[in-house]
């Protein structure tokens, strides 16, 4: 099985400072994917720079002719359907149809109370979530849409002429609970995970493999619940927030290694972090720039 290697820019520089070099730099890399976070605000970059994700990806599809482009993930947190879509439907027409939308439920950061609302619960995330994809679906894909929800409504709202990308652009699914995961198999095309957080601190390499064997099963068993088979659906894995933390950028056979492991068990899309000095995304940048040139022939 063939792996993507993919990479995610954080939003931190300015554009004409390091930004639209970078952008450039990876599509010369011969990365598939180049994604954004889109967040308000994001851990430790929360006192420093952070640039909104659609007017990057903007400048981005601009300055790159072949890289895919896409966020990594957007959530409801600070997000409507009705205007996100009119959004990724200008973005899907300037980048020529390269956009992926990596979405997912959200969380308890930064993005949660920034409008001065109370963070959400839980389940309440989980609500909104299965409310907000199906809508998104629906705004990308019909020329008009109205909907009165428990959370979203919409009242005529116009998308024409719609995306480049037919029927709509692609959905991949940030998800490991089974609420989610419906969602993944019904809705997207490919499927997110940074594997278990709470292996993160004190878990193992190899407890992490097994958590992430275990998710796969819950999504091929929800893609059968849908009708739907699992090899149709693209697996990325983000790569940062497993037990093996940066070890994967410390050298091409520590890449190799850890990619070979995860490809083995499904996944079709490893997804680097560009390197960031002095945080936790910090990296050898020629390390990195070699696994990008070579990495993914040593695969196959």
């Amino acid at each position: 099985m063939s792996l993507r290697l993919s990479t995610v820019i954080l939003p931190y520089r300015r554009w004409h400072e390091g930004g639209r070099a970078t952008w450039v730099r990876a599509e010369q890399l011969g990365f598939h994917t180049a994604y954004t976070y889109d967040h308000l605000s994001w851990r430790s970059f929360r006192d420093g720079p952070w640039f909104g994700a659609v007017p990057t990806l903007t400048a981005a599809a601009a300055a790159t002719e072949r890289l895919r482009l896409g966020t990594l993930v957007t959530s409801p947190n600070f997000r409507h359907p009705v205007t996100l879509a009119k959004e990724l439907i200008s973005l899907d027409d300037v980048s020529g149809g390269r956009i992926t939308l990596g979405i997912g439920a959200g969380g308890t950061g930064f993005d949660a109370t920034a409008l001065g609302q109370d963070p959400w619960t839980p389940r309440e995330r989980a609500d909104r979530f299965a409310e907000f994809v199906p809508l998104l679906d629906r705004l990308l894909t019909e020329d008009a849409v109205t909907h009165e929800g428990r959370y979203y409504s919409a009242d005529e709202a116009r998308n024409i002429p719609g995306c480049v990308q037919r029927p709509r652009l692609p959905f991949a699914v940030a998800a490991t609970g089974p609420r989610g995961l419906r969602l993944a198999a019904r809705h997207g095309q490919a499927w997110v995970t940074t594997g278990d957080p709470k292996l993160y601190e004190t878990g193992t390499p190899e407890q992490s493999v097994e958590a992430l064997r275990g998710q796969l099963a819950r999504l091929t068993d929800a893609c059968a619940e849908a009708g739907r088979d699992v090899a149709g659906l693209d697996k990325i894995l983000l790569t940062g927030f497993t037990p093996d933390r940066g070890r994967p950028l410390t050298s091409l056979d520590a890449f190799v290694d850890f990619a070979g492991r995860h490809r083995d068990l499904g996944f079709t899309e490893i997804v680097l972090h560009w390197p960031i000095p002095d945080s936790d995304f910090a990296a050898d940048e020629k390390i990195f720039e070699r696994i990008a040139m070579e990495g993914p022939a040593q695969l196959g």
